[in-house]
């Protein structure tokens, strides 16, 4: 997975001036990065992880597909809605605070989720763990930007990011030694010593930080619109794998989501302190970010879905097995991002935008053609070179034209809907694939396939007409001073 960003935490820190005295009373600095890189760490983990062991939850607890897609979908959904409003937090009752009650919280729940014993404890423990992501991720970026200034800064962003497509092989690898071995409840219990060590350790290292008075108020209302139509509109995808694509229950979930949003635009146009500023969605080169991180997001997860399920299901194999068979998927994601990080100063975002899709269309299309193992992993790994390229693409289109003060907010807006869009693609893939999930047939797969492969050809075409060309520059003063598009 990509890096997570803070919203607007991230930017406090950076603005506030107060990173300078705090990078000189931390002879520890790097150390304290550690504790918070392995914690974000565990966060991307929580959902590549949990893809490997899908089936063997199916298995043991009895899950429905709309429960199995509501293990992914609840965790990101949360952690997604609530980011925004984490960041808020963040600013009111300072960093430190922040970080290690999400530890604390995303620890409890883990333990939770690890012993549930129904479907209902289980979502229900997922829920938790997203709301401690999204109250330990912006602030512990937060606290990496206060730590560090001038190029050690650049460099412990750079570890930061990298952590993304760190994690997604680890989570696959892991996904599977664990699910092999001690069992699937320890995808989940593994994180409670972990994340209690590092909240004992930020506690000791971590001072008590000064919060600033006249800070913004919290939107828990717009968090709560957003992330309630969000999960409508998810709701009504998994539902239409039951009930039909154009039924009055899908058609009416979706229409409530769709009323749901527009009033969290309302919300946030006349919010005091609103968690975003709407404006900068209708601004080029970040609703292009948005919509590459979304769109890259959702395929991966809709791979990782379809492959864990075809794999074990369809042709027996052992979680272990499935780990290393997806292990040349994350190598090929990392590929990807780090060749287009290289060539995106030189060519623009345009084109490695469209090539990417294009790739991961063709990388898709494989597996859609011939569902034998090695097409499978072959295709797959072809899609994640190109998923790999729109994560870098889609960070850096979005906070190309902004000003300094909005990059925490910009940052934060690709973050979520980096979330929102593994929600979705796990939920529109579920649906779409419902029979093979079953293991009736293999043709789910095959549909599924070929879905995302169509999706992904469209969402070359939408690239092509959306994405910034070079002559916008990378001037942040631009976007204020040009037309929006």
């Amino acid at each position: 997975m990509t890096r997570q960003a803070p919203g607007q935490a991230g930017q406090t820190a950076g603005q506030e001036g107060g990173h300078a005295s705090l990078a000189e009373a931390h002879p520890a600095r790097w150390r304290i990065l550690g504790f918070l890189g392995v914690a974000q760490l565990m966060l991307i983990l929580d959902v590549t992880v949990v893809a490997i062991a899908l089936p063997h939850m199916e298995a043991d607890l009895g899950l429905s597909r709309a429960a199995l897609t509501w293990t992914v979908s609840a965790y990101t959904l949360t952690f997604g809605g609530l980011m925004l409003l984490g960041g808020r937090i963040t600013d009111l009752l300072g960093a430190k605070r922040v970080v290690l009650a999400g530890l604390v919280l995303f620890s409890a729940a883990s333990l939770v989720t690890g012993l549930a014993g129904s479907a209902g404890m289980l979502v229900g423990g997922r829920i938790a763990q997203g709301v401690g992501a999204a109250l330990l991720s912006p602030s512990a970026l937060s606290l990496v930007v206060a730590l560090f200034e001038g190029q050690e800064r650049n460099k412990a962003l750079g570890i930061w990011s990298a952590l993304g497509g760190g994690g997604a092989a680890l989570g696959l690898l892991l996904g599977g030694l664990l699910t092999s071995g001690p069992g699937w409840p320890w995808v989940f219990l593994v994180n409670v010593p972990i994340g209690l060590v590092i909240a004992v350790s930020l506690a000791a290292l971590l001072p008590t930080q000064t919060v600033s008075t006249g800070r913004p108020r919290l939107d828990v209302l717009g968090a709560m619109l957003v992330t309630v139509s969000s999960a409508s509109l998810i709701y009504a995808l998994t539902a239409a794998g039951e009930h039909g694509w154009l039924t009055a229950l899908t058609g009416s979930l979706t229409l409530a989501a769709a009323v749901g949003y527009v009033l969290f635009v309302m919300r946030q146009r006349r919010a005091r302190s609103p968690l975003m500023d709407v404006r900068l969605l209708v601004r080029r080169p970040v609703a292009t970010g948005a919509f590459l991180i979304w769109m890259a997001t959702a395929l991966m997860i809709a791979v990782f879905f379809l492959g864990t399920f075809y794999f074990q299901h369809a042709r027996g194999y052992g979680a272990w097995q499935t780990g290393l068979l997806f292990l040349p998927v994350a190598l090929a994601t990392m590929l990807g991002a780090n060749l287009t990080g290289r060539a995106l100063g030189r060519s623009g975002a345009r084109g490695p935008a469209i090539a990417g899709l294009v790739i991961a269309a063709i990388g898709m299309a494989v597996p859609a053609i011939s569902m034998h193992p090695v097409s499978v992993v072959v295709g797959v790994a072809v899609a994640a070179a190109g998923t790999g390229a729109l994560f870098v693409i889609a960070s850096a289109t979005a906070l190309s034209q902004v000003a300094p003060h909005e990059a925490g907010i910009a940052s934060g807006i690709v973050s979520t809907f980096h979330e929102f869009g593994a929600s979705f693609g796990a939920a529109v893939i579920s649906s779409v694939a419902a029979a093979s999930l079953a293991g009736t047939t293999l043709s789910g797969f095959t549909r599924g396939f070929t879905v995302a492969a169509i999706a992904a050809a469209v969402g070359a075409l939408a690239a092509a007409l959306l994405t910034p060309g070079r002559s916008h520059g990378n001037n942040p003063q631009s976007a204020t001073t040009e037309g929006d598009w």
